[in-house]
């Protein structure tokens, strides 16, 4: 969480994928860049950093998260009712335990659970990075107003691309290769 009286020289970030789920996801405007961009980014984030949290709404009705979307590496799942992530203790525990004081978010549906968790988030001083062509709905313009709104509120927006060479800083890094592969995929 941000902090102005207490100015912190390390950021902890999180990957929140939201929702990204079987029967969420079929009538999702551009679903395929979506899901690639999420997998690009998620293994991507497996490499350079830790701290993953997966939400499912509802997933008896829902579904699970769609395999390709699981992190191979450990994650925290969080099943929910809630639209925001940020009305779960469970969630805020995690971001608590780990202390986490970013959020990079992606996933579905912008203008529902992801604007939700955003604004709450927000509200709650994190710093929250939202990848705009890793997020959609089902209709464009649910998307485009959502991010409009987030933005308005304090969120960043950002790209794919764009927040994961921020995350690997240099080419100088060892693990550059393996980045420089996910992003030409």
């Amino acid at each position: 969480m941000k902090n102005s009286s207490d100015k912190k020289l390390t950021t902890v970030r999180a990957l929140l994928i939201i929702d990204i789920q079987e029967k969420i996801i079929k009538p999702i405007f551009k679903k395929e860049s979506i899901t690639k961009n999420i997998k690009k980014l998620l293994n991507a984030y497996q490499i350079l950093e830790e701290n993953i949290i997966l939400s499912e709404q509802n997933p008896r009705k829902l579904g699970s998260t769609i395999p390709e979307i699981l992190p191979k590496t450990r994650f925290k799942k969080i099943e929910k009712m809630e639209f925001s992530l940020a009305n779960i203790q469970e969630f805020l525990q995690e971001l608590e335990n780990k202390k986490v004081t970013n959020l990079i978010v992606c996933g579905l549906e912008t203008h529902i659970c992801i604007q939700q968790t955003v604004l709450d988030c927000l509200k709650k001083e994190f710093e929250v990075i939202i990848i705009s062509d890793a997020m959609s709905s089902r209709n464009k313009v649910d998307h485009d107003i959502a991010l409009q709104r987030m933005i308005q509120r304090g969120a960043i927006l950002t790209t794919t691309e764009s927040i994961i060479f921020e995350l690997c800083k240099t080419a100088n890094r060892k693990e550059f290769k393996e980045i420089r592969e996910i992003i030409m995929s």
